[in-house]
């Protein structure tokens, strides 16, 4: 559902963000995102002129993980920039992710590498895209093939997937369980 109409306003900058996620042939993913600013009106900055519709960032970050959601290979890349010259040189340094796993705590330790002068502010904007990007991509392929041996865990944390419901019976059925109520399961870490 829209949000619900504003009058008499006018759009002044445009943000996309897409991403990308990609199973390989060798077995890795590869997760990809991009950004791109674009101002309705020309804009004039210390480095120059942008005109309206030109973008003023043009920024990619591509990932390579493995099935462990450990980092293998990292690549930056700048189509546009403010201050052309100096802004694509930080490009190499996104390399420094290699070896992160992407788990708790992925995000903060990918700002203690590039947040700041070490990094582009919005190239490391794309690191946490890319990590929730990881999961859609990847464990969620990986919990639908072990759905076969192993009772998914959220199954009666709710009222929607109790055992013996029909969204159970409809998308989980070999963990479907005719008749009777559906037994709440503690949640770990609750008391």
């Amino acid at each position: 559902m829209p949000l619900t109409p504003v009058p008499n306003r006018k759009l002044l900058h445009t943000r996309t963000i897409e991403a990308k996620g990609y199973a390989r042939d060798d077995g890795l993913y590869d997760l990809e995102a991009q950004l791109v600013d674009v101002k309705t009106h020309d804009k004039v900055g210390p480095a120059g002129t942008r005109r309206a519709g030109d973008p003023i960032h043009g920024m990619w970050l591509r990932i390579t993980v493995d099935v462990s959601l450990t980092i293998m290979g990292a690549e930056a890349s700048f189509d546009a920039v403010p201050y052309e010259g100096h802004c694509e040189r930080i490009a190499p340094d996104y390399g420094r992710l290699v070896g992160l796993m992407i788990a708790p705590g992925f995000t903060s330790k990918a700002r203690e590498l590039l947040g700041g002068t070490r990094g582009c502010t919005h190239v490391t904007d794309l690191v946490g895209i890319l990590g929730t990007l990881a999961f859609q991509t990847i464990a969620n392929r990986r919990a639908r093939e072990m759905q076969a041996t192993v009772r998914p865990f959220q199954l009666n944390r709710c009222h929607a997937l109790a055992a013996t419901g029909d969204v159970v019976r409809n998308y989980y059925p070999r963990w479907f369980e005719p008749g009777g109520p559906a037994q709440s399961e503690p949640t770990p870490g609750r008391d």
